[in-house]
C-alpha cells in the first residue's frame, strides 16, 4: 500500500458519460467512472455539466477541473479505476467469443 503514496496520473482523457481514460505513473492504464462521487458529493456538481467535466487539466499529481479547484485524489482513481478489457494481458476477445 505504502506504493499508493507514490503514485500520479501522468496522462488523461476525458470519455463519453463522465468517465476518465487514466495513465498512472507506474504505467497502469485505467478508467474511472466519475459519475458515482459526481452523484454522491455535492462539491463535484459543476461536472454534471459535460463542457466542465470535458474540460480536464493535470496539476503533477491528478486530474483537475474548474481552474484547479476540483480534483481527485490520484490513489482513489487508481484504486478505484478498472483497467480497460486487453490492457491486463489478458487476451482479447475472438470473432468466435463475441
Amino acid at each position: 500500500m505504502d506504493e499508493l503514496l507514490y503514485i500520479w496520473v501522468t496522462e488523461a482523457r476525458p470519455m463519453e458519460d463522465w468517465r476518465l481514460w487514466l495513465k498512472f505513473s507506474d504505467g497502469c492504464i485505467k478508467v474511472f467512472d466519475c459519475k458515482p462521487i459526481i452523484e454522491k458529493y455535492p462539491i463535484f456538481e459543476p461536472l454534471k455539466n459535460e463542457n466542465v467535466f470535458q474540460n480536464i487539466a493535470l496539476d503533477g499529481w491528478t486530474v483537475t477541473w474548474a481552474d484547479g479547484t476540483l480534483d481527485i485524489a490520484p490513489e482513489h482513481l487508481y484504486l478505484n479505476g478498472i483497467r480497460p478489457y486487453g490492457f491486463d494481458d489478458s487476451p482479447l476477445p475472438t470473432a468466435a467469443e463475441n
